[in-house]
Protein backbone atom coordinates (compact mmCIF):
# COMPACT_ATOMS: atom_id res chain seq x y z
CA UNK A 1 0.00 0.00 0.00
CA UNK A 2 2.60 2.58 0.92
CA UNK A 3 5.16 1.69 -1.91
CA UNK A 4 5.82 4.10 -4.81
CA UNK A 5 6.64 7.46 -5.73
CA UNK A 6 5.11 9.49 -2.82
CA UNK A 7 5.42 12.98 -2.47
CA UNK A 8 6.56 14.88 0.40
CA UNK A 9 4.06 18.17 -0.16
CA UNK A 10 4.66 21.79 -0.08
CA UNK A 11 2.46 23.98 2.31
CA UNK A 12 2.25 27.01 0.25
CA UNK A 13 1.20 29.89 1.68
CA UNK A 14 0.13 33.75 1.08
CA UNK A 15 -0.40 36.26 3.01
CA UNK A 16 0.96 34.75 6.25
CA UNK A 17 -1.62 32.12 5.90
CA UNK A 18 -1.75 28.63 4.39
CA UNK A 19 -3.12 29.08 0.95
CA UNK A 20 -5.78 26.64 1.15
CA UNK A 21 -6.49 27.42 -2.93
CA UNK A 22 -3.10 26.44 -3.90
CA UNK A 23 -2.78 23.36 -2.03
CA UNK A 24 -5.75 21.49 -3.30
CA UNK A 25 -4.30 22.53 -6.90
CA UNK A 26 -0.96 21.13 -6.02
CA UNK A 27 -3.21 17.68 -4.40
CA UNK A 28 -4.50 17.54 -8.30
CA UNK A 29 -1.45 17.90 -10.34
CA UNK A 30 0.07 14.85 -7.91
CA UNK A 31 -2.81 12.94 -8.78
CA UNK A 32 -3.04 13.58 -12.55
CA UNK A 33 0.74 12.87 -12.42
CA UNK A 34 0.64 9.87 -11.15
CA UNK A 35 1.51 9.70 -7.86
CA UNK A 36 0.89 7.16 -5.37
CA UNK A 37 0.17 8.57 -2.32
CA UNK A 38 0.57 12.26 -0.30
CA UNK A 39 2.58 13.64 2.79
CA UNK A 40 0.92 16.10 4.26
CA UNK A 41 3.30 18.23 7.04
CA UNK A 42 6.20 16.47 6.61
CA UNK A 43 9.62 18.10 6.57
CA UNK A 44 8.85 19.95 2.77
CA UNK A 45 5.56 20.79 4.38
CA UNK A 46 6.87 23.05 6.85
CA UNK A 47 5.74 21.42 9.64
CA UNK A 48 8.17 22.99 12.18
CA UNK A 49 6.29 26.37 11.88
CA UNK A 50 2.94 25.47 11.81
CA UNK A 51 0.33 25.65 14.70
CA UNK A 52 -1.36 22.36 16.36
CA UNK A 53 -4.60 24.30 13.93
CA UNK A 54 -3.47 24.55 10.95
CA UNK A 55 -1.22 21.23 11.25
CA UNK A 56 -4.51 19.32 11.94
CA UNK A 57 -6.43 21.95 8.99
CA UNK A 58 -4.29 20.65 6.41
CA UNK A 59 -4.12 17.21 6.59
CA UNK A 60 -7.99 17.24 6.83
CA UNK A 61 -7.87 19.29 3.43
CA UNK A 62 -5.40 16.72 2.10
CA UNK A 63 -7.69 13.92 2.78
CA UNK A 64 -10.70 16.05 2.05
CA UNK A 65 -9.34 16.64 -1.47
CA UNK A 66 -7.37 13.44 -2.43
CA UNK A 67 -11.07 11.58 -1.63
CA UNK A 68 -9.49 8.13 -0.98
CA UNK A 69 -7.89 8.01 -4.61
CA UNK A 70 -4.35 7.77 -3.50
CA UNK A 71 -3.13 7.10 0.45
CA UNK A 72 -2.80 9.98 2.78
CA UNK A 73 0.38 9.59 4.74
CA UNK A 74 0.09 12.12 7.51
CA UNK A 75 3.16 13.90 9.05
CA UNK A 76 1.74 13.94 12.80
CA UNK A 77 5.80 13.55 14.42
CA UNK A 78 7.63 15.78 17.06
CA UNK A 79 9.69 16.10 19.58
CA UNK A 80 7.24 15.21 22.09
CA UNK A 81 5.94 11.67 22.39
CA UNK A 82 2.58 13.33 23.74
CA UNK A 83 2.29 15.89 21.00
CA UNK A 84 2.58 13.14 18.34
CA UNK A 85 0.21 10.87 19.67
CA UNK A 86 -2.37 13.78 20.09
CA UNK A 87 -1.71 14.77 16.06
CA UNK A 88 -2.10 11.38 15.36
CA UNK A 89 -5.05 10.49 17.07
CA UNK A 90 -6.76 13.43 15.10
CA UNK A 91 -4.79 11.95 11.41
CA UNK A 92 -6.68 8.81 12.47
CA UNK A 93 -10.19 10.73 13.42
CA UNK A 94 -9.69 12.45 9.98
CA UNK A 95 -9.39 9.30 8.00
CA UNK A 96 -5.35 9.14 7.00
CA UNK A 97 -4.23 6.25 5.92
CA UNK A 98 -1.09 6.13 7.62
CA UNK A 99 0.94 8.28 9.75
CA UNK A 100 4.76 9.01 9.24
CA UNK A 101 6.97 9.56 12.33
CA UNK A 102 10.03 11.57 12.25
CA UNK A 103 12.70 10.51 15.43
CA UNK A 104 12.69 13.41 17.58
CA UNK A 105 14.69 16.27 16.68
CA UNK A 106 16.82 18.53 19.56
CA UNK A 107 16.51 16.18 23.08
CA UNK A 108 18.49 13.46 21.13
CA UNK A 109 16.83 10.63 23.07
CA UNK A 110 19.01 7.56 23.24
CA UNK A 111 18.25 3.77 21.13
CA UNK A 112 15.52 2.94 23.99
CA UNK A 113 14.04 6.54 23.93
CA UNK A 114 13.49 6.44 20.52
CA UNK A 115 12.04 2.98 20.58
CA UNK A 116 9.80 3.81 23.77
CA UNK A 117 8.83 7.15 21.65
CA UNK A 118 7.25 4.64 18.68
CA UNK A 119 5.92 2.02 21.15
CA UNK A 120 3.47 4.57 22.92
CA UNK A 121 2.58 6.07 19.73
CA UNK A 122 1.87 2.76 18.39
CA UNK A 123 -0.04 1.85 21.33
CA UNK A 124 -2.02 4.71 21.88
CA UNK A 125 -2.89 5.00 18.16
CA UNK A 126 -3.69 1.55 16.29
CA UNK A 127 -2.64 3.54 11.94
CA UNK A 128 -0.14 2.17 10.36
CA UNK A 129 3.47 3.87 10.90
CA UNK A 130 5.76 5.10 8.80
CA UNK A 131 9.38 5.69 10.81
CA UNK A 132 11.52 8.26 9.35
CA UNK A 133 15.04 8.32 9.98
CA UNK A 134 16.72 12.34 9.19
CA UNK A 135 19.68 12.45 11.33
CA UNK A 136 21.06 15.51 9.50
CA UNK A 137 18.24 17.56 10.69
CA UNK A 138 16.95 15.45 14.02
CA UNK A 139 20.80 15.37 14.95
CA UNK A 140 19.60 11.27 16.33
CA UNK A 141 20.36 7.98 13.89
CA UNK A 142 17.53 5.44 14.45
CA UNK A 143 19.76 2.18 14.21
CA UNK A 144 18.67 -0.93 12.17
CA UNK A 145 18.64 -3.23 15.30
CA UNK A 146 16.05 -0.99 16.93
CA UNK A 147 14.19 -0.56 13.39
CA UNK A 148 14.25 -4.21 13.57
CA UNK A 149 12.48 -4.00 17.24
CA UNK A 150 10.21 -1.62 16.00
CA UNK A 151 9.26 -4.05 13.23
CA UNK A 152 7.69 -6.02 16.12
CA UNK A 153 4.94 -3.69 15.91
CA UNK A 154 1.86 -4.54 13.60
CA UNK A 155 1.27 -0.40 13.11
CA UNK A 156 4.95 -0.02 11.77
CA UNK A 157 4.58 -0.83 8.39
CA UNK A 158 7.73 0.90 6.70
CA UNK A 159 10.90 3.47 7.16
CA UNK A 160 11.48 6.88 5.48
CA UNK A 161 15.55 6.32 5.73
CA UNK A 162 17.36 9.27 4.89
CA UNK A 163 19.99 8.88 6.68
CA UNK A 164 22.70 8.26 3.07
CA UNK A 165 23.94 5.49 4.70
CA UNK A 166 23.24 2.66 1.93
CA UNK A 167 25.05 0.22 4.41
CA UNK A 168 22.37 0.95 6.57
CA UNK A 169 19.81 0.43 4.71
CA UNK A 170 21.32 -2.55 3.58
CA UNK A 171 21.29 -3.72 7.33
CA UNK A 172 17.54 -2.28 7.67
CA UNK A 173 16.47 -4.89 5.18
CA UNK A 174 18.97 -7.98 5.93
CA UNK A 175 16.91 -7.89 9.96
CA UNK A 176 13.56 -7.26 8.77
CA UNK A 177 13.20 -9.11 5.57
CA UNK A 178 9.63 -7.64 4.37
CA UNK A 179 7.90 -7.33 6.99
CA UNK A 180 7.97 -3.51 7.01
CA UNK A 181 8.53 -1.88 3.93
CA UNK A 182 11.79 0.35 2.69
CA UNK A 183 11.75 4.00 1.65
CA UNK A 184 13.96 6.16 0.30
CA UNK A 185 13.90 9.81 2.00
CA UNK A 186 16.23 11.34 -0.49
CA UNK A 187 15.72 11.65 -4.06
CA UNK A 188 19.51 11.48 -5.02
CA UNK A 189 19.72 7.62 -3.80
CA UNK A 190 16.58 6.25 -4.95
CA UNK A 191 17.67 3.95 -7.68
CA UNK A 192 20.35 2.49 -5.25
CA UNK A 193 17.60 2.03 -2.43
CA UNK A 194 15.46 0.23 -4.90
CA UNK A 195 18.30 -2.38 -5.76
CA UNK A 196 18.57 -2.93 -1.84
CA UNK A 197 15.22 -4.04 -1.82
CA UNK A 198 13.39 -0.83 -1.51
CA UNK A 199 9.59 0.10 -2.25
CA UNK A 200 9.67 3.30 -3.59
CA UNK A 201 10.55 7.13 -2.33
CA UNK A 202 9.11 9.80 -0.31
CA UNK A 203 10.27 12.73 -2.76
CA UNK A 204 10.81 16.42 -2.87
CA UNK A 205 11.41 16.30 -6.59
CA UNK A 206 8.18 14.91 -7.24
CA UNK A 207 6.71 18.41 -6.31
CA UNK A 208 7.56 19.56 -9.74
CA UNK A 209 8.37 16.17 -11.20
CA UNK A 210 6.05 14.21 -10.56
CA UNK A 211 5.38 12.51 -13.83
CA UNK A 212 8.84 11.44 -13.78
CA UNK A 213 9.89 10.22 -10.68
CA UNK A 214 6.66 8.03 -10.34
CA UNK A 215 7.77 6.79 -14.15
CA UNK A 216 11.40 5.80 -12.29
CA UNK A 217 9.58 4.00 -10.09
CA UNK A 218 7.30 2.08 -12.17
CA UNK A 219 9.77 1.17 -14.58
CA UNK A 220 12.32 -0.67 -11.95
CA UNK A 221 8.60 -2.66 -10.77
CA UNK A 222 8.16 -4.09 -14.65
CA UNK A 223 11.73 -4.55 -14.88
CA UNK A 224 12.73 -2.00 -17.26
CA UNK A 225 15.91 -1.12 -15.55
CA UNK A 226 17.14 0.73 -18.44
CA UNK A 227 14.35 3.01 -18.35
CA UNK A 228 14.63 3.93 -14.54
CA UNK A 229 18.27 3.94 -14.63
CA UNK A 230 17.40 7.11 -17.44
CA UNK A 231 15.04 8.68 -15.66
CA UNK A 232 17.04 8.39 -12.31
CA UNK A 233 19.78 10.25 -14.64
CA UNK A 234 17.82 13.08 -16.26
CA UNK A 235 16.29 13.70 -12.28
CA UNK A 236 19.47 13.46 -10.61
CA UNK A 237 20.30 17.48 -11.80
CA UNK A 238 16.90 17.90 -10.44
CA UNK A 239 17.69 16.76 -7.04
CA UNK A 240 20.53 18.05 -6.49
CA UNK A 241 18.71 21.21 -6.89
CA UNK A 242 16.48 20.89 -4.37
CA UNK A 243 19.00 21.41 -1.93
CA UNK A 244 20.92 24.52 -3.20
CA UNK A 245 19.63 25.86 -0.04
CA UNK A 246 17.77 24.06 3.10
CA UNK A 247 14.63 22.20 1.92
CA UNK A 248 12.07 23.31 1.37
CA UNK A 249 13.18 26.69 0.08
CA UNK A 250 14.37 25.72 -3.17
CA UNK A 251 11.61 23.00 -3.60
CA UNK A 252 8.83 26.32 -2.99
CA UNK A 253 10.81 28.71 -5.00
CA UNK A 254 10.72 26.23 -7.94
CA UNK A 255 7.10 25.93 -7.65
CA UNK A 256 6.47 29.42 -7.53
CA UNK A 257 8.78 29.75 -10.62
CA UNK A 258 6.12 27.39 -12.73
CA UNK A 259 3.63 29.65 -11.63
CA UNK A 260 1.86 27.17 -8.86
CA UNK A 261 2.29 28.41 -5.53
CA UNK A 262 3.50 31.97 -3.83
CA UNK A 263 6.84 32.64 -2.81
CA UNK A 264 6.57 32.08 0.50
CA UNK A 265 8.05 31.00 3.28
CA UNK A 266 8.15 31.43 7.62
CA UNK A 267 10.84 32.48 9.48
CA UNK A 268 13.09 31.08 10.27
CA UNK A 269 13.05 29.83 6.54
CA UNK A 270 13.65 32.86 4.05
CA UNK A 271 14.17 33.77 -0.10
CA UNK A 272 16.95 32.11 -1.35
CA UNK A 273 20.14 34.44 -2.45
CA UNK A 274 20.69 35.81 -5.75
CA UNK A 275 23.37 33.11 -7.05
CA UNK A 276 21.51 30.07 -5.87
CA UNK A 277 18.24 31.25 -7.28
CA UNK A 278 19.56 31.83 -10.52
CA UNK A 279 21.01 28.39 -10.84
CA UNK A 280 18.22 27.31 -9.64
CA UNK A 281 16.04 28.73 -12.23
CA UNK A 282 18.58 27.88 -14.70
CA UNK A 283 18.02 24.21 -14.09
CA UNK A 284 14.54 24.27 -14.23
CA UNK A 285 15.18 26.15 -17.92
CA UNK A 286 17.37 22.73 -18.36
CA UNK A 287 14.46 19.98 -17.33
CA UNK A 288 11.99 21.80 -19.29
CA UNK A 289 9.78 23.73 -16.32
CA UNK A 290 9.68 27.01 -17.04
Amino acid sequence: MFQGSIVAIVTPFKDGKVDEDAFRRLIEFQIENGTSAIVPCGTTGESATLNVEEHNRVIDITIEAVNKRVPVIAGTGGNSTMEAVELTAHAKRAGADASLQVTPYYNKPTQEGLYRHYKTIAEAVSLPMILYNVPGRTSVNLLPETVARLAEFPEVVAIKEASGNLAQMAEIVELVGDRITLLSGDDNVTLPLLALGGKGVISVAANIAPKDTAGLIKAWETGDIPGAQALFYKLLPLCKAMFYETNPIPVKTALAMMGMIEEEFRLPLCPMAPANREKLKKALESYGLI
